[in-house]
C-alpha cells in the first residue's frame, strides 16, 4: 500500500518539472534544496507493505504512477532504486515503472531480532538529481511453529512440595512476531498439575508448573505431561514438548541464590573465556541435597551460544563474539538444583556496552564517470552515503578528501554527501583525478575508511591550434619538379580527440594570384604545384591557418616564406658585340702599343650568384700572341706592340663562361684590321683574313670605285668644312678682342654638334664611348682633353659609320693641318 505521503511525491515530481521548465539549473538548484528540507522533515517517505516469503519478482509498488511521472522519464532520467546495506533487495522496471522484489525475503532472516521489518530503499533520478526515499514493511506470515529447545523436560519434585508451588519450564521459540508468535500455551488433562503463564519485562511469555494437588511417591513416581505451546496464526501453529516429573523423596531446603538478578554490564569487544560474573546458590541441607548445580533455563539459543555456565562453580564466561549491533542485552535464567533435585532461580542481566569496533562504510549510489571541463564550480560528481553501525559518538561520521584538488563535500541528509567541483577544471593540466574520500567516525580510537572515485575531465575546444614557429622559411630550386615537397609545417593543439585534430589550409588573399604552393590538409606537409623560375620570382610569402576539429573550430596562422634558390639555367647574352651581327669591325694603328684597348665585350647573364659571374678568355685567335683578354673586364687589348709582320687582318673568338655547375658560355667574334693610316680601313674591313675565298676581280674594282668616291666627298666636306671654321674663327677672334678676358668653358658633345665640330670614335673603340671637353675660348690654339668617359649606350649601325668617316676624314688631313686645329693628348679609354 502506499503511505500517506504519496500527494507529496507527485508535488515534488511538479515542482521539479517546473523548474526544468522556467528556470534552468539554478531553479532546479533551489527547489531541490526545499525538497531536501522537506524530506528532513520526514513529510516525504513512500511507505509499502509486503508479506513474506513473496514469489521472486513479486509486485511491490508501481512507481510511476505514485510519483505521477511520465514512464519516458524514467529511463531519460535513468531512475534507479538503491537499497540501504550492501544488498539489493529490490529492482525498478524503467520501461514499466514498477518496483519488484529480486528475491523471496524471509522476514526472520532479515530482521531476526526485531519485531517489525522495514527496509528503507530509495529512488535516484539524475538530470537533475533527485532522491525519494521509501520503506517497505515486510509483513510477517505464519511460516514458523514454537519450538522448545528440549524435546523432554524432566522435573525432580519432591513429594512434600505443598500445592500452589511453582516449577519453570523451558519457554518455546517462535520466529514469528506478532499475533503469529508464540500466544498460549496448553497442559495435557492430569490430576496434579496446571500451567501459569506470564510476561517479563523484556515481552518474553514464560510458562510455570503449578502443583495442585500434593505427589505421592508411593502412589505414583512419575508423571509425563504433554506441554504444548500454539501461536496466534491462521491457522494456528503449534509446538509440544514432553515434561517428565520425577517424585522425589523429601528435601528440607531449596537452594537460594544470593541475588535474585545479577545485572552485569560487558564490552562488546570482550575476549572469549573472559569472567562475566559467578552466581552464587546455598543449600543448608547435607549430603547430597546440599551439592548444588547450576544450568541454563529459560534462555534463548543465541545467548547459550554466547554465554558459557559452568555447572559446578556458577562463572558465566563469554563464549562467543559479542555484538552490540546484533544484540544490546542478553537476558539469562540460572537453575540452581541441588542433589535431592531441588532448584532456586536468579536472572542474569548482561548489558552490552559498545565500543567502536564498525569502521565506517561508504556506499557509492550516483556517479559521473566524466564532466567536462568548462563545467561550473558546485557541479555535482558523486552521490554517496556513509554508515557506522556503532552507537553514539563511535557512530558519527564525517568526510573528507585527501590531497589539494578542486572538489568539495557536501552533506545534504540522512548520512549523504554530494561531491561537488569548487574550482575552474582545465583538462589540458590534468585530465583525470582519483579522488580518495575517507570517511572517520568520532570514537577514542577513531577508525575509518576510503572508497576511490575516478573521475575523467572529457574535453572542450578551448585551445587553439599553436604554431612551433611563426615565420617558415623554406627554400626550392628553380625548375623543380611538380608537387614536389620542400618541407613541412607542424602545429599542436592541447586539447584532446576531434578537438586536437589540426588541418591545414592556405588562406586566400583577395587580388591576388593563386599561390604556387599547396599544404596537405592533414600533416601540414608543403608542395611547389609547378616549375618555377627564379628569373621571374625570388621569393614569396603565404599565410597558412591551422584550424582544429572543435565546434566551433579554433586557429592560428603562420607566414611561409619561399625563397627560390637560382640555378644556371640562363647563358650569358652578349650586349656588345651585337650577337646578331656577323662580326664587329675594329682598327688598331700598327704603331698601338702594349696594352693598347681594341674593344671591350660586354656581356650580361640573367642568374644571380656565381650563376652570374662572368668570365672573359680569348678562345682563338689569327696571332694567339699579339692580343689579350681581360678575365673580369672582358677588354681586348694588345698583348704586345704591332709590328709590320703581323697580318692586316685579325680575327678573334671571345669566350664568355659563367661559374654554374654546369657552366654555361658564349662567344663573340671580333674582326680586327691592323692600319697604317685610316684611310685603308674599309678596305681593310671588307676582306676576311680568314676567309679561304679570294673575291672576285670585278667586286673588287666596284669597291675600289666606291672608295674613291667616297674619299672625294668626304675630302670635299672636309675642306669645306675648314673654310667654314677657319672664317667662323677670325670672326670670333675679332669679337673676342673687344670682350674682357676670357673664362674656361666646358662643352659636352651637343656643344661642338652646334658649331659644325663632330667628335666622334676613331673606328677603334665602341661606339658607346664619348668623353667630355673643356676648351678655352679665349685660347688661339684649340686645345682640349679627355676628362672621364660617359656611361657607354648602345648606337646604332648608322652613328657608327658616320663617327668612322668623320675619323677618316680627320686623320686623312696633313699633319700641318690638324696640328693647326687641335692639339690633343688622348687617354686610352677605360
Amino acid at each position: 500500500m502506499l503511505g500517506a505521503t504519496e500527494d507529496g511525491g507527485r508535488l515534488l515530481w511538479r515542482v521539479m518539472t517546473y523548474g526544468r521548465r522556467s528556470g534552468g539549473r539554478k531553479r532546479q538548484v533551489i527547489l531541490f534544496i526545499l525538497y531536501v528540507c522537506v524530506c528532513q522533515s520526514g513529510a516525504e517517505t513512500l511507505r509499502y507493505s509486503l508479506p513474506e516469503e513473496m514469489e521472486r519478482d513479486s509486485f511491490v509498488a508501481n512507481i510511476a504512477k505514485d510519483l505521477g511521472v511520465p514512464l519516458s522519464q524514467l529511463a531519460a532520467r535513468k531512475a534507479r532504486v538503491v537499497s540501504e546495506g550492501n544488498e539489493q533487495l529490490f529492482r525498478l522496471n524503467q520501461n514499466t515503472g514498477v518496483l519488484t522484489a529480486k528475491e523471496s525475503l524471509d522476514r526472520e532472516e532479515i530482521c531476526p531480532q526485531s519485531d517489525t521489518c522495514t527496509l528503507i530503499f530509495k529512488i535516484f533520478f539524475e538530470n537533475p538529481l533527485q532522491l525519494i526515499r521509501g520503506e517497505v514493511e515486510v509483513r510477517d506470515i505464519n511460516d514458523n511453529s514454537p519450538v522448545f529447545p528440549e524435546k523432554e523436560m524432566v522435573l525432580e519434585i519432591l513429594e512434600t512440595a505443598s500445592p500452589g508451588s511453582r516449577f519453570p519450564l523451558e519457554s518455546a521459540q517462535d520466529k514469528d512476531v506478532g499475533i503469529n508468535g508464540l500466544q498460549n500455551y496448553s497442559l495435557g488433562p492430569n490430576p496434579h498439575f496446571s500451567l501459569a503463564l506470564g510476561t517479563g519485562k523484556d515481552g518474553i511469555k514464560y510458562v510455570e508448573l503449578v502443583l495442585q494437588r500434593q505427589l505421592d511417591r508411593e502412589e505414583q513416581g512419575e508423571l509425563k505431561l504433554l506441554l504444548t505451546a500454539t501461536d496466534g496464526g491462521s491457522p494456528p501453529r503449534s509446538g509440544t514438548a514432553q515434561v517428565r516429573i520425577v517424585v522425589l523423596d523429601a528435601n528440607d531446603n531449596i537452594p537460594v541464590f544470593e541475588r535474585e538478578t545479577y545485572k552485569v554490564r560487558l564490552a562488546e569487544n570482550s575476549p572469549l573465556e573472559q569472567l562475566v560474573v559467578r552466581v552464587a546458590a546455598a543449600d543448608p541441607d547435607e549430603g547430597s541435597n546440599g551439592e548444588v548445580r547450576y544450568a541454563f533455563t529459560q534462555t534463548s539459543e543465541r545467548s547459550r551460544q554466547l554465554f558459557q555456565l559452568n555447572p559446578t562453580t556458577g562463572e558465566i564466561r563469554v563464549a562467543g563474539k559479542l555484538d552490540f549491533e546484533e544484540t544490546k542485552s542478553h537476558t539469562m535464567v540460572v537453575k540452581a538444583t541441588d542433589g535431592a533435585g531441588l532448584s532456586g532461580h536468579c536472572k542474569v542481566q548482561v548489558e552490552v556496552l559498545d565500543v567502536n569496533d564498525n569502521a565506517p562504510e561508504i556506499a557509492l549510489t550516483s556517479l559521473s564517470a566524466s564532466i567536462p571541463e568548462d563545467a561550473p564550480p558546485r557541479t555535482v560528481v558523486a552521490l554517496f552515503s556513509v554508515r557506522d553501525r556503532d552507537s553514539g559518538d563511535n557512530g558519527r561520521t564525517e568526510c573528507s578528501i585527501d590531497g589539494d584538488l578542486p572538489f568539495s563535500l557536501t552533506p545534504t541528509f540522512d548520512n549523504y554527501y554530494e561531491l561537488r567541483t569548487n574550482a575552474a577544471l582545465d583538462r589540458e593540466r590534468t585530465a583525470e583525478y582519483n579522488i580518495t574520500i575517507t570517511a572517520t567516525d568520532w570514537g577514542r580510537k577513531r577508525l575509518s575508511s576510503q572508497e576511490t572515485i575516478f573521475v575523467q575531465i572529457s574535453d572542450v575546444n578551448d585551445n587553439p591550434p599553436e604554431f612551433t614557429q611563426q615565420v617558415y622559411t623554406m627554400s626550392v630550386t628553380e625548375n623543380n619538379s611538380p608537387m614536389i615537397r620542400i618541407g613541412s609545417m607542424k602545429a599542436t593543439d592541447a586539447d584532446a580527440g576531434i578537438n586536437a585534430r589540426v588541418n591545414y589550409a592556405l588562406v586566400r588573399q583577395e587580388g591576388k594570384e593563386q599561390p604556387e604552393v599547396s599544404v596537405n590538409a592533414e600533416n601540414g606537409d608543403v608542395y611547389i604545384l609547378r616549375p618555377l623560375d627564379y628569373e621571374k620570382v625570388r621569393a614569396f610569402e603565404v599565410t597558412v591557418r591551422a584550424a582544429d576539429g572543435g565546434s566551433p573550430p579554433l586557429s592560428a596562422q603562420a607566414v611561409l616564406h619561399i625563397a627560390v634558390r637560382d640555378e644556371n639555367d640562363n647563358a650569358p647574352v652578349l650586349l656588345h658585340p651585337a650577337p646578331d651581327s656577323s662580326a664587329a669591325g675594329e682598327l688598331v694603328p700598327r704603331w698601338a702599343p702594349a696594352g693598347y684597348l681594341v674593344a671591350k665585350v660586354v656581356a650580361v647573364d640573367a642568374d644571380a650568384g656565381q650563376n652570374a659571374w662572368l668570365s672573359y678568355e680569348l678562345a682563338k685567335a689569327t696571332e694567339p700572341g699579339l692580343f689579350r683578354v681581360g678575365l673580369h673586364s672582358g677588354e681586348v687589348r694588345t698583348a704586345r706592340a704591332v709590328t709590320e709582320r703581323d697580318a692586316p687582318r685579325q680575327r678573334l673568338i671571345v669566350l664568355v663562361r659563367d661559374r654554374g655547375h654546369p657552366s654555361r658560355s658564349a662567344t663573340a667574334t671580333l674582326a680586327v684590321a691592323l692600319v697604317d693610316d685610316f684611310s685603308d680601313a674599309f678596305h681593310q674591313l671588307g676582306h676576311d683574313p680568314a676567309s679561304r675565298q679570294q673575291p672576285q676581280i670585278a667586286e673588287e674594282e666596284m669597291l675600289t670605285t666606291y672608295l674613291i668616291a667616297s674619299l672625294c666627298c668626304v675630302s670635299s666636306l672636309f675642306l669645306l668644312s675648314v673654310l667654314v671654321l677657319t672664317a667662323n674663327t677670325l670672326c670670333k677672334a675679332r669679337v673676342r678682342a673687344e670682350l674682357p678676358p676670357p673664362s674656361p668653358s666646358c662643352y659636352a658633345d651637343g656643344d661642338f654638334a652646334s658649331d659644325g665640330v663632330g667628335v666622334g670614335s676613331t673606328g677603334t673603340l665602341s661606339p658607346a664611348y664619348r668623353y667630355e671637353m673643356c676648351l678655352t675660348s679665349g685660347s688661339g690654339r684649340s686645345e682640349f682633353r679627355f676628362l672621364r668617359p660617359i656611361l657607354p649606350s648602345l648606337h646604332s649601325s648608322a652613328e657608327a659609320g658616320q663617327d668612322k668617316d668623320e675619323e677618316l676624314l680627320r686623320h686623312s688631313q696633313p699633319p700641318c693641318d690638324r696640328e693647326a686645329q687641335t692639339r690633343s693628348k688622348a687617354t686610352p679609354p677605360f
